[in-house]
């Protein structure tokens, strides 16, 4: 029995700020604005004290790299005209309203040296969390307009340049970020903070509205220890094999990849089962079939810290395909690489080997399936033949995944079939959402590659909430391409609990179950 794979524990963390983060948020403060204008030691203890639901701190490698403050404030205060000082009570958030209808956003701060992880994107994304999660109105704020100062002669006014931002025109550092997160300028902000000479004192005065406000279905949610997003966007990579002269040029295609998916702001991207077959085209030795693949697995290291670095550089969950690798025993796993944008890295073995894989390339099963948990809620993998079983999948929704990751490699249009009508069996009995990446493109004259066939697709339930065919996004076939589908999380516990058919409750427990036997080592 091979021994299980370990998780790698997170790098990257978001949490809420602690009294024990005082001293290192002076020193961030300070280091970004200087020390005379850098939160006090009081200011940031006020701040948590009026408000500690709402102070939130990134963590990279144990040293907090980024650092935002919120409170509740009503609508009358919060979209009338105000500066930085008298909205937050001089840094204190002494204003803070427990009943108030609006968050308000007072401090971001990124340590410069880490502006290249999306830490203020993650930021954002933790305050419109807090926001639908307490049911607020949105969040306003005075968005920095540091652009201006270079450019108020060329635009006369700060109205101006403001409207020139917003039409696209002109792009401004931090408020073009500000629209891309969704946020909306309402107007100006005169003297909302006058020390701030790149803005000329102004700000832009902005508001998220909470999307989900006015849309509360009364149906149960799904189970979990914290809120899950009310829609989860993911990115299906159907990738071209192609011929690469080294680890260099796969790394590049790759993050070519995550960099559209990201920009896109999905929150998965899942690549194709063995996308490192191309790799054998860099030396393209005549080895045979088993030997090839040992070749291939030297690469596990490589592929990994690609992986993991692109998650937290890119803010983005990957599920990186698959991967021959080598085991302690001297076996070869079919692995996936699931990173998270969290830092962790987690490793998920095909359970079923294919009778070509174990004859032609030698390689043996796992013998865990269990689910990973994400900022997106619980998630399982299924590579390819793996989805042709459905106790695999039935065992991973019970677990409580949602989402189904099935990365594939097939060589002919009926082997690629068999495994996307078993993927749509286990999304309509399993009552979730099933994601499927495969390869496409052929490497004449590459030893030990196969030809591909590919469709990939993102497939839904049967029922009215969903896709009229159960399909939320489908590709052509054979053609590199991105799929995107938006999956929402509340759908399948509106169909789980109140759907036309309810899968997962009307199974007849007293005649039949599924029982994950236990290995010795009692994994």
């Amino acid at each position: 029995m091979t021994e299980t794979l370990p998780a790698q524990n997170p790098k990257l963390t978001l949490r809420l700020a602690r009294p024990a983060d005082v001293p290192a948020l002076v020193a961030l403060t300070a280091r970004v604005y200087t020390a005379e204008w850098g939160h006090s030691a009081e200011m940031l203890q006020g701040q948590q004290t009026h408000f500690p639901e709402g102070q939130f701190v990134v963590e990279y490698e144990g040293m907090i790299v980024g650092f935002c403050a919120t409170f509740r404030i009503n609508e009358s205060v919060a979209l009338s005209p105000h500066t930085w000082m008298q909205i937050t009570g001089g840094g204190f958030a002494s204003r803070h309203d427990p009943k108030g209808d609006w968050l308000y956003g007072m401090e971001v701060v990124v340590h410069p040296d880490f502006r290249g992880m999306r830490i203020g994107q993650r930021l954002y994304q933790a305050r419109k969390r807090l926001c639908t999660d307490l049911k607020l109105r949105g969040i306003v704020f005075g968005g920095r307009i540091p652009g201006l100062g270079r450019a108020i002669g060329r635009y006369g006014s700060a109205e101006a340049y403001v409207q020139a931002v917003v039409d696209g025109s002109r792009r401004d550092p931090t408020l073009s970020f500000q629209l891309r997160n969704g946020f909306e300028v309402i107007g100006l902000l005169r003297e909302y903070v006058p020390s701030d000479h790149e803005s000329l004192g102004y700000a832009a005065h902005l508001v998220w509205r909470n999307p989900q406000l006015l849309n509360h279905p009364d149906t149960p949610r799904v189970s979990q220890s914290h809120r899950l997003p009310d829609s989860v966007r993911v990115a299906s990579v159907q990738y071209q094999q192609r011929r690469i002269a080294s680890f260099a040029e796969f790394a590049t295609h790759v993050e070519y990849f995550v960099d559209i998916a990201a920009d896109y702001d999905a929150d998965f991207v899942v690549f194709p089962e063995l996308i490192t077959l191309q790799l054998l085209s860099i030396e393209n030795a005549e080895l045979s079939p088993v030997d090839s693949i040992r070749r291939l697995s030297e690469y596990t290291d490589e592929v990994k810290e690609l992986f993991h670095r692109l998650a937290v550089h890119y803010n983005i969950n990957i599920v990186g395909g698959s991967h021959p690798t080598r085991q302690p025993n001297g076996d070869i796993h079919n692995v996936c690489y699931v990173c998270l944008r969290d830092g962790s890295v987690h490793e998920r073995e095909k359970l079923h080997p294919t009778p070509s894989e174990r004859n032609v390339w030698n390689i043996t099963g796992g013998d865990t399936a269990a689910t990973i948990q994400t900022d997106c809620g619980p998630i399982g993998v299924m590579i390819c033949y793996d989805s042709e079983f459905p106790e695999v999948a039935r065992h991973l929704t019970d677990q409580g995944a949602l989402i189904l990751f099935v990365p594939f490699c097939t060589d002919v249009r009926e082997g690629y079939l068999r495994v996307r009508y078993c993927s749509q069996a286990r999304a309509i009995e399993n009552q979730c959402y099933v994601v499927l990446s495969g390869n496409v493109g052929n490497l004449p004259g590459v030893n030990n590659f196969d030809i591909q066939y590919g469709q990939s697709c993102i497939l839904t339930p049967s029922d009215f909430p969903f896709a009229r065919d159960g399909i939320a996004a489908d590709s052509t076939p054979n053609i590199e391409t991105v799929l995107f589908a938006d999956l929402r999380l509340e759908n399948l516990a509106r169909a789980r609990n109140s759907g036309a058919v309810q899968n997962l409750k009307d199974r007849r427990y007293d005649l039949y179950q599924v029982r994950w036997a236990r290995t010795p080592e009692g994994k």
